[in-house]
């Protein structure tokens, strides 16, 4: 039937009404649901925003890949979801169960388990409190009990996990007198997740399990999986003094090969620019006369180059007048901070950096103070011409920094690998790798098991160290991290700067290298399944502390001490699927490791490490931790200064750990471009059983670089 003008105009006002009553001071919603990807369901909020973090990431889901993942059932009853509309912002609250454990939020530095936390969930240089003041404050978090959920609002968040209590709660928590009763607690136990969120709506995301790690696999496939490297790009990298000319950098490519130490790609910093703070993103013709030449001559050694940048256009710049009236009310060191939500920005950079970079054969960037601080960066006061506002522009600047760049050499099928200071949600296929200014080594390694959470990289680079066992301690810790990089932009600082130990800095460096095999098909992991590289224990299973509960009554398997430490485990994690990592810091004569359910080998020797429990293990100065499960294989290749080039051939060492029946999944690809999304890759079945060994054969016309000859190592006798 067909309504007149009259009934369709009543409608509207009534549609419309609908969409502003829950805008209205203390307004109740029920957010409805809709799975849009197989355990992926999502649930609209008010009014979002037209700038979001998935909006400016903009990357496509893998469905194949979400679809080969497990069923999984919507993880929380409806009903106690709520929703609030108030003064212009949404409230959200999510149950929580009473030994649920809360994981994420942001790349943290000191803490692992979030729960009990309140985080502002800000863009910020590193503030050194994990508030959610951090280079990714990701709004998003993994459950314990096995499932995600992420608030896509380029705000700044404020999460309350598990530390507010509601009149209303359907668990209240027991009332204790503090007069003399020791149990009183000035934080009593809560059962939600309260996020407020500073906008008139939001899209919200719950992502299924049924494990953390499948929750966590959804997040990655949903933002395009992955970012598979380049092989180069997970060999050893340099930064270069500030200063450096073109014939410095050359020379210290050939210092490394004098050496016998890995080299992949060196970081060219600010002095390459004719300008910096602000930058011009132009060659300095005194340092860099011959920029082309420059480039050929770093390949001609096999080491390619990064280019360090902040995105602040100098007056100075060929760029400037092109992007003034593209960019915001206020400068930072007196350069334009370029609106990247206005196409006509992004087309301008591009053309200026592929003309003066790219074109020469520029391998990437390492983008620089893209987060804070608040006393130089822009003013949330500041506006752009977009309409974005400022707040939205501090937390979405390096996801659109990250997002552009990647284009440009995906356009150019050339794989890219470089450093970011600012990320976000959406963040999971963008070439970067997080690193700050920062120096704690422990904190460093918190801060990698909790990128695993995010969809983020880290980095825990080396700058400089006060002894030589310092020295070592950091480099192996990098060297099994998704970027080996030494930072000498300060002082110059080389591998072998401490000779006692260079052999040993070296060892582990080779070490890394021999890894290529099984690092890049645990990069190629990421990519088609969503799993992060380097991973908390958290996500492993059979070691997340799960008790049970009967009767009302809680039956731990676990001292609440060691249900704590298991919880916020900060200090070892997963390399891959059969990998544990376990660094030592400096002075440390012995440290605990937490082995999951199964056994456990020691890396170097075979010998039985142990088998679901905590072990405590001797530091050796020569060697870092390292533990390979039962049926574990690790494929690698003869140690090798730089990494495998397109249609190399080598030979293959496969050692296979414990009695238990194996397999693994051996990736290669050419290594250097995109073919591999359209299938240009093979994918070899490893297997040992039984003290034999076998693989998979290869499938015609596909880049292969191995070998049919495997050498089969049985590290347990």
């Amino acid at each position: 039937m067909r309504r007149s003008f009259h009934d369709m105009n009543n409608m509207r006002i009534l549609r419309l009404l609908l969409i502003c009553l829950p805008l209205s001071a203390g307004a109740q919603a029920q957010l409805q649901w809709k799975e849009i990807e197989p355990g992926i369901w999502k649930a609209t909020a008010g009014q979002p925003e037209k700038v979001t973090l998935l909006s400016v990431a903009d990357n496509k889901a893998s469905k194949s890949s979400l679809q080969a993942l497990p069923a999984a059932k919507f993880p929380l009853p409806e009903a106690d979801i709520a929703v609030t509309y108030a003064d212009g912002k949404v409230y959200l609250r999510f149950p929580l169960e009473r030994e649920e454990q809360v994981f994420g939020l942001g790349l943290n530095f000191k803490t692992v388990n979030q729960r009990g936390r309140v985080s502002q969930l800000h863009m910020d240089h590193y503030g050194g409190k994990d508030d959610g003041r951090t280079h990714a404050p990701v709004p998003f978090y993994v459950s314990s009990r096995g499932y995600g959920i992420l608030v896509d609002a380029a705000r700044y968040l404020t999460v309350y996990a598990g530390t507010a209590v509601r009149v209303d709660t359907k668990n209240p928590p027991v009332l204790h007198d503090r007069n003399g009763n020791k149990d009183w607690d000035s934080q009593p136990y809560s059962d939600a997740v309260e996020i407020l969120v500073p906008a008139a709506g939001a899209d919200i995301y719950i992502f299924g399990g049924p494990t953390a790690m499948n929750a966590v696999q959804r997040y990655n496939l949903f933002n395009g999986g992955g970012y598979l490297p380049p092989k180069w790009g997970l060999g050893f990298t340099q930064r270069v003094p500030t200063l450096y000319s073109q014939t410095d950098i050359l020379r210290e490519a050939s210092e490394f090969e004098a050496h016998n130490f890995p080299l992949d790609y060196i970081g060219v910093e600010p002095g390459w620019h004719s300008m910096a703070y602000p930058c011009t993103f132009e060659w300095d013709s005194k340092r860099f006369p011959d920029p082309k030449g420059f480039i050929d001559g770093l390949m001609a050694k096999g080491v390619r180059a990064n280019l360090w940048l902040n995105p602040y256009v100098s007056p100075k710049s060929s760029l400037y007048p092109k992007v003034k009236p593209l960019s915001g009310t206020h400068t930072v060191w007196n350069g334009l901070v370029a609106d990247f939500t206005l196409p006509e920005a992004r087309q301008a950079f591009k053309d200026h950096f592929i003309k003066n970079h790219i074109s020469l054969g520029v391998s990437g960037y390492k983008m620089d103070e893209n987060d804070g601080y608040d006393k130089w960066l822009w003013p949330d006061v500041a506006t752009f011409p977009s309409g974005t506002t400022a707040e939205q522009m501090r937390q979405v600047y390096g996801l659109a920094m990250q997002k552009m760049t990647d284009e440009w050499f995906r356009e150019q099928n050339r794989r890219t690998y470089g450093l970011v200071r600012a990320s976000n949600a959406g963040a999971s296929n963008f070439p970067y790798v997080i690193y700050n200014d920062y120096y704690s080594h422990p904190d460093f390694i918190t801060a990698l098991v909790n990128s695993s959470f995010i969809g983020v990289l880290w980095t825990p680079e080396v700058r400089a160290s006060k002894s030589a066992e310092e020295w070592v301690r950091r480099m192996q810790s990098v060297c099994f991290s998704p970027m080996a990089m030494l930072n000498a932009w300060a002082d110059g600082t080389k591998p072998w700067s401490f000779p006692e130990v260079e052999k040993a800095v070296q060892d582990v460096a080779m070490l890394r290298m021999r890894l290529l095999p099984y690092l890049y098909s645990t990069f190629a992991q990421y990519h088609f399944e969503g799993k992060p590289p380097f991973r908390s224990m958290n996500l492993v299973d059979g070691f997340a502390y799960t008790p049970q509960v009967s009767g009302g009554k809680l039956d731990a398997t676990l001292n609440p001490y060691e249900a704590k430490t298991r919880s916020d485990l900060k200090d070892q994690y997963m390399m891959g699927d059969n990998l544990i990592v376990a660094p030592f810091f400096a002075e440390q004569k012995s440290r605990k490791v937490y082995l999951p359910k199964g056994k456990w080998y020691d890396f170097y020797t075979g010998k039985l490490a142990g088998e679901d429990q905590v072990i405590t293990v001797t530091a050796e100065l020569d060697k870092i931790p390292l533990y390979v499960r039962d049926g574990g294989l690790i494929p690698m290749i003869p140690a090798r200064r730089q990494a495998p080039k397109a249609g190399e051939v080598l030979p293959l060492e496969v050692r296979v750990y414990g009695t238990a029946a194996g397999s693994f999944e051996l990736y290669d690809d050419d290594g250097l471009t995109f073919d591999f999304e359209k299938g240009a890759f093979s994918r070899v079945t490893l297997k040992a059983e039984a003290g034999k060994g076998t693989m998979g054969k290869p499938q015609a016309g596909k880049p292969f670089g191995y070998r049919k000859n495997v050498t089969w190592t049985f590290m347990t006798k």
